[in-house]
This record gives structure tokens, sequence and C-alpha cells, in this order.
């Protein structure tokens, strides 16, 4: 996501999840029936609510992982109505008797699990379902989820929107740390990583944009299909389906990645430059952080000014506006750090900030700019009462700060203060084996901790507390 400068100014309390955390565990842990429903479950466990983030308790459930969805969307703008179907592959990872999804909002007509009926109740932001019989452990079990409604954002705990955002012309799609329940029924941890399939139609005229690769688009009847097909692992609050009219454009890189960029015509003339330098952008980065991690690229440039962010959402970043060159220097290094490499819990959010933003201080190191010590020095020289200082990034300790300034630059600063340590060579050594080593999969501070001590030979716990875990502004720098 875009530094916290370009968040709203205006902030307001989130609206928490209606099922309190004590009772959602006791639900996990005794088998009770989901709320307003008293008949029996089959022989098994129910899974959790939730995965278990201290920051988001019913953000994701347990009790299975999601293999893949295939997402067939309709959507209106004039009306602002979505009818969809989702089809959800799952393996069990206990005997499951009863599931949840989560899904914010839209009304549910079916439920099915492996084409047959399955009972369903809502609970707050729960969609709770209920086989005809239990899935045994280790199988993979198939759900379909039919419905429809108006979709609407989730206000965030920091007081901004994210999921399904109306615009002018459709809807900007963006979906951290929680909006993918606003628009498709998931598993929203991003714990759980899965490959995607999306079949979106729209009124002709209108595109509608979602991740990785173009399969095909079709119009007929007043009304265009496109189908686009995500294969590589992502997380849910990565997806998009963002729709507007655009101006498009496709064309493959030297290294084969498929890019495809849509922009809204009212930003078309401010975004080029900067989209051109996308290839050059991704073949740098490559060079540092190793391989880009995926078949497909580009960009969504919306006209939504209300919004105030960009996210990178994976293999195409959605802007809510033309997005200078260290937006999209920061977006695109996410795809390796955040997008390919996820994170397992949101305390490790500088895992995504902070390599991104530094990100950022490398290339205007390696192209004309300042380096990175001269940023890092300018920072430092704020005083301790300044924002930069309010909390330490490694434990932000609420999701009202995920997206604040220590995630960010102090975040970044901690890895310059690990470069500091052990040098160039070892220091983009590091970078790189953390990428390759959990490519498509998930990571911890203590696992890039534990790398960066195996890779250089230094004992580096007391620097990664002080820049990471330590209050207050570190003395000594």
């Amino acid at each position: 996501m875009t530094p916290p400068r370009s968040r709203p100014a205006h902030r307001r309390t989130a609206v928490l999840a209606t099922v309190p955390v004590a009772l959602a565990a006791l639900l996990a842990t005794t088998g009770a029936a989901a709320p307003g429903d008293t008949r029996p479950t089959a022989p098994g466990t129910p899974g959790a609510p939730g995965a278990g983030d201290p920051y988001f308790p019913l953000s994701g459930n347990g009790g299975y992982d999601v293999r893949h969805y295939d997402l067939t969307l309709r959507y209106d703008p004039a009306a602002r109505r979505l009818d969809g179907t989702a089809v959800l592959t799952a393996r069990a990872t206990q005997r499951l008797n009863r599931f949840d999804l989560d899904l914010s909002g839209l009304t549910v007509t079916r439920v099915t699990v492996d084409g047959r009926t399955a009972r369903f109740a809502r609970d707050g932001r729960e969609l709770v379902v209920t086989p005809t019989t239990a899935r045994p452990r280790g199988r993979d079990f198939r759900v379909a989820v039919t419905y429809h409604g108006t979709p609407k954002p989730v206000t965030d705990p920091d007081g901004s929107e994210d999921g399904w955002i109306p615009t002018d012309d459709g809807a900007f799609v963006a979906g951290e740390p929680q909006g993918a329940m606003t628009w498709f029924p998931a598993n929203g941890h991003p714990a759980d990583k899965a490959s995607y399939d999306f079949t979106l139609t729209v009124p002709r005229g209108h595109t509608a944009v979602a991740n990785g690769v173009l399969l095909g688009q079709r119009t007929a009847h007043g009304r265009t299909t496109f189908r686009w097909r995500q294969a590589e692992p992502m997380a849910a609050y990565l997806a998009t389906a963002t729709v507007g009219k655009f101006r498009t454009e496709r064309y493959t890189t030297r290294d084969g990645v498929q890019v495809y960029n849509a922009v809204d015509a009212r930003e078309a003339r401010a975004a080029a430059p900067v989209l051109k330098k996308l290839p050059s952008v991704l073949e740098w980065e490559s060079r540092l952080f190793g391989p880009y991690p995926f078949r497909a690229a580009g960009s969504i440039v919306d006209h939504a000014p209300d919004v105030g962010y960009a996210l990178e959402t994976q293999t195409r970043p959605v802007y809510d506006s033309a997005p200078d060159l260290d937006t999209l220097v920061h977006e695109s290094a996410h795809q390796w750090f955040g997008d390919s490499v996820s994170l397992t819990t949101w305390q490790d959010i500088w895992l995504n900030e902070g390599f991104a933003t530094y990100a950022e201080w490398l290339y205007a190191e390696q192209h004309g700019g300042p380096r990175a010590q001269e940023t890092f020095d300018d920072l430092y020289a704020r005083p301790a009462r300044d924002a930069l200082w309010a909390y330490p990034p490694g434990d932000p300790g609420s999701g009202k700060r995920l997206f604040g300034t220590p995630v960010y630059e102090r975040g970044a600063m901690a890895l310059h203060a690990l470069r500091r340590a052990v040098g160039d060579r070892d220091f983009f050594r590091i970078l790189r084996a953390w990428a390759d080593g959990h490519r498509g999969g998930h990571g911890t501070t203590a696992q890039f901790v534990a790398l960066a001590e195996r890779t250089s030979g230094k004992r580096l716990a007391g620097l990664f507390h002080t820049w990471l875990y330590a209050p207050g502004k570190p003395a000594g720098a």
C-alpha cells in the first residue's frame, strides 16, 4: 500500500465484528451450533470462525485451506448491483462438520458442498455453512455460494475504507486488510493463499480488470465478459475486480512477463510517463530481489479521488490516481515483499511496508537521487516527539496503526541499519534469499532475523529489537 502521506486525513473508529471473540472461541471448542441454528450437526468438529490473528480475530477461518477460487461475477455500475457465484475448492484440515466463510453484507441464496445443498446462516460477517455430512480430514471438497446485492466497503480501524468502493463509472476494488469479504466469500486471512479464476461481466464500454493473465474477452447482448487467471498463490486481500471505463494496453516484456495496463482517461496524460517506466523498474527490482515472481504484471489507474491510497493487488497494482515514480517503485516491490512472500500475521506488516519503502530509497540511490544513508539521516534527525517514533513497527499494537509512519519509515530504517551492520554484499544476499526461500509462501520476522544472522554470521537480535520493538527513538544511530 502507498505510504501514509496518501492515506485519508480524517479517520474514524472501525465497526467491530458482531461476534465477540469469546463466543467465537466457545463455538470453536464446544462444537455448538451457529446462533439461530438448533438442528444437530454431522459428526465432526466445527472449524474456528477466525484464523486467530491478534489484530483481526475473525479474519479468516479454521478447519480448511482453500486451494482455488472460481469467481463468476456480473456487475451493473448504474444500479451498483453485484450478482455472483463463488466456487471454492478447499481441503479439510480436520474432520469438518461446519465451517465459516468471511462475507460482509450481500444476500446469499444458495450454498452447496460437493454438489449437495448445505444449510447456511449469517452471523455478522460470517457465513456459517453446515454440509449434510462431515468432510473427512485431508479430503478436498467444493463449496459453491450464490449471492447478490449492493457491495459496500468496510471501514478499517484507521478510518479508511477498503473492499468494493463504488466510483462514478464502476468500482475501485482494493481489499487490504479485510475488504475481500465485501465482494466474495473467502477465507480472508493472508495465511491462506490460493489460485484464482475470474469471469467478470460488465456493460459494454466498461472494462473489468482482475489479477493475473487475461484469458479472453467477449461482447454479446450489450455486455462484455472478461476472463482472468491468477495461477500463483494469492492472499484474498490482494484480489481485485476493478471496473471502469479504461484505456487499455498490452505488451510482453523482454523477460516474457505479460503486461496489462488499464487507465482512466482522466488520468491517462499524467500516468503515461510513469507507466512507461514499469518494465525498467521491474528489471531493476529483479536484479536486486531475484526473478519477478509472477507471469503477469501491469497497473490499474482509476479516477477515485476519495480513496486516498494505492494497493499492491497481485500482478496489477491499483492506483486511485496517476502514480508518481516513487509509488510505482513501492507497489512493484510489493510483488516480491507482501504478495509473493506474504504475512503470517498482520503484526509483521513491516515486512511488507518497510521493504517496499526501502526499495524506494534504493531506487533513488541508484538513479541520481539521495543515498539511502542521507534519507536515513534526515529521518533520524526528527525529534523524539515526532510521529516516526510513536510506536515500534515490529508490533504496531492494533489494526489502527498498520499503515502509520513508523511501519513504513522506521521499518525501512531497520533495513538500513541491517545493511550498515552486515555490509552491502551480505545485505543484498539476504534480500534475495528471503524472496527466493519464501516464494509463493509466507514469512515471519523471526524467520527474517534468523536468515540475516545465518547469512552474515553475526548476532543481530539486539539490532532488530532496537529498531522493530523498542519504544521511542533509538539512541546512538
